[in-house]
């Protein structure tokens, strides 16, 4: 069952690799992006309808690449000329209309009037007392107090017209001012987009780049169908004023004339060429629409070709990460086919295991580098992965320091008898992570191998500590047990107990002796004595002899097993001579 997974995930794999291969040689011919030209440098706008401004300059923040940022500039600069003429035919259209019917707003207006003709009167006084004010010192005087007078109705026809302006009665005096700051804003510079450095190199960006195209085209396409519909508008207001124009009826300039108020001919045929100019405008603005429409539609164009770009890139990431999950699922596949042909089942399972997770960790990186790339900023990486195999492979670097002091004066050799965290054994490999030893038992049953290896990492030797039974000649301490028979003299069998303990045991009393004396005498502390010790103690069968003596570890038994066989013969020998 478990291979028969394999073999559908595999062909999954495979499928999907199948697939996704037609789809990045569909999208590999991107057309290149064309060169814009750059269009004159024309005014932009503010005040009366900014929408056409403002959505060119939002879109030129989306702009990052040379070409989108040139069409960027052209749609800023036509929605500035569309605007601009919106203005003009604004302002124009705001000087012929009256001020308000309103009571306050029409003595304003009357007050600015009169104001108007009395600087009109001031002026033209002044201009006549200057002539005459040369060698004339009262036209001189005259003239002073006309300029003076011309001043003071001067700045109360400025606060008249600004009473009205505020009161709104005066649209023309409102539009130039929102002209003026429509004209201290467009001094800025547009808001460009950041240039993007390169085309995305992974599928984190691609994909990143990919949803930020999306966005992108969605606004130039909403700027573009904005664009349209106010051409459509402006062209229905211009047809529809121009069936005005033609149904009005126009003044005779024959004879009946004199029958027709003149003013009110004069009225008309201004009223009907503001019109007309006002259409011209019209005509002018609906041109600005379609032509800012025709950039948006390029700018569209560069943004499709981008996009495909990106999915071209999308794509053959896609195909390469599926290609690396094929090529490591084939891998797993043969490497398992070739451990099933090994005998040693146990073996077999420790390679599946190395080989998977070989394989795993493999695919995952070359993964990693198709979705993040490779890494740029490698002292970071550097040091953020030192720390991290710091902590991971802590075990393994003290093992390693250990090692040095395993190897050091102070530490262990090979034939060693050691202790390390309560296992005894003689050491038969030390190695750079790992020590050996051939387990012995604890030392009350040192000498007798148990079979097992036991493997210590080497951070013992620094985080913990271990017991080395040997010097020269891996001395250890053993002792015997004897019960006296009953009868005879306990102290004279117990001393003669003792002498053939340190009979048998004074060679190696004495090597033991040297090897202490020189380790004492390195750090300065006191001779130890190798003689045997006896010690007379009472017990519930009689009296018992113990004994502690000095004696090699690997020969423990041997020693022990020639003392008995000789006590026994001392015994036996004492109890004769007691029966006689």
């Amino acid at each position: 069952m478990k291979g028969r997974l394999h073999s559908l995930t595999t062909i999954g794999l495979a499928a999907l690799l199948a697939a996704c291969i037609p789809a990045w040689l569909l999208t590999r011919n991107a057309s290149p992006l064309p060169t814009v030209k750059k269009a004159a440098t024309v005014a932009r706008v503010s005040k009366v309808d900014e929408k056409p401004l403002q959505t060119a300059r939002q879109a030129a923040a989306l702009a990052d690449t040379h070409a989108e940022q040139e069409l960027a500039e052209q749609a800023a600069r036509l929605a500035g000329q569309e605007v601009d003429q919106d203005f003009a035919t604004a302002i124009r259209e705001a000087a012929t209309i009256p001020p308000a019917a309103n009571a306050p707003l029409h003595a304003l207006a009357a007050h600015i009037d009169e104001l108007k003709t009395r600087v009109a009167a001031r002026q033209q006084r002044i201009a006549q007392l200057t002539k005459e004010a040369s060698g004339n010192a009262a036209a001189a005087d005259h003239l002073e107090l006309a300029n003076a007078q011309l001043a003071l109705d001067q700045d109360e026809l400025d606060d008249a017209q600004q009473d009205l302006a505020r009161e709104g009665g005066d649209d023309r005096a409102n539009l130039e001012r929102a002209q003026q700051q429509h004209q201290a804003v467009r001094q800025g510079a547009l808001p460009l987009g950041k240039l993007s450095a390169a085309d995305p190199a992974n599928l984190r960006e691609q994909i990143a780049e990919w949803f930020s195209l999306g966005t992108q085209q969605e606004q130039v396409q909403a700027a573009r169908q904005d664009a349209d519909k106010k051409a459509d508008n402006l062209t229905q207001e211009h047809n529809g004023l121009e069936g005005k124009l033609g149904a009005a009826p126009v003044a005779s300039s024959g004879d009946d004339s004199e029958e027709d108020d003149t003013a009110t001919v004069v009225a008309q045929l201004r009223r009907l060429s503001d019109q007309r100019k006002t259409m011209i405008d019209l005509d002018k603005r609906t041109q600005l629409c379609k032509q800012l429409s025709a950039v948006y539609q390029k700018w569209l164009a560069l943004v499709a070709d981008r996009r495909r770009v990106a999915l071209h890139g999308l794509v053959g990431s896609l195909s390469v990460i599926l290609a690396i999950l094929l090529a490591a699922a084939l891998v797993k596949d043969i490497l398992a086919r070739a451990l099933a042909r090994q005998a040693n089942r146990r073996r077999v399972h420790q390679l599946s295991l190395v080989t998977r997770i070989a394989v795993h960790t493999a695919a995952a990186i070359l993964i990693l580098l198709v979705v993040f790339g490779a890494p740029t900023q490698t002292p970071t990486i550097i040091g953020l992965a030192g720390a991290g195999l710091t902590v991971v492979l802590k075990d393994f670097i003290v093992a390693f320091f250990g090692w040095f002091v395993l190897m050091g004066r102070n530490g262990v050799g090979l034939g060693d008898w050691v202790e390390i965290d309560g296992v005894g054994g003689e050491v038969i490999e030390v190695g750079i992570l790992r020590t050996v030893l051939l387990e012995m038992g604890n030392w009350t049953n040192t000498g007798h191998p148990t079979g097992r290896r036991v493997s210590f990492m080497n951070g013992f030797a620094i985080e913990g500590h271990y017991f080395n039974f040997s010097t020269a000649g891996q001395w250890l301490w053993d002792e015997l047990q004897v019960t006296l028979p009953p009868g005879g003299d306990p102290y004279q069998m117990a001393e003669q107990i003792r002498q053939v303990v340190e009979r048998e045991t004074e060679e190696d009393a004495k090597l033991a002796e040297q090897d202490w004396e020189r380790v004492t005498h390195q750090y300065g502390t006191r001779v130890f004595s190798a003689r045997p010790a006896a010690d007379l103690r009472p017990s519930a069968g009689g009296l018992v002899v113990n004994m502690r003596y000095i004696t090699r570890g690997p020969l423990r038994y041997e020693v022990k097993s020639r003392l008995f066989k000789q006590i026994v013969e001392l015994m036996h020998g004492a109890a004769k001579e007691a029966a006689v």
